[in-house]
């Protein structure tokens, strides 16, 4: 009876819990670095877009406050 050697790797993804942990084989991993580069990008890519979200909603908050403000002396 031959002893079959498996060698898994963990894998554990930062954002997500312990309970996300996987074991993979070392032949399933083989695109991982460019997965992750990928992933890196892309998710580089939303939070620059959320920021300009951010900026462009406080923008459109001073304006807003602005107009209030005017209508309000106005119409005193």
């Amino acid at each position: 009876m031959k002893i079959k050697e498996v060698v898994k790797n963990l894998v554990h993804w930062k954002i997500f819990t312990a309970k996300s942990n996987i074991w993979k084989k070392k032949e399933n991993l083989k695109n991982t670095k460019k997965a992750m580069a990928y992933f890196k990008e892309r998710i580089g890519e939303v939070r620059r877009q959320e920021k300009l979200d951010l900026v462009e909603e406080q923008d459109f908050r001073k304006r807003e406050l602005l107009e209030k403000y005017i209508a309000k002396m106005l119409y005193k």
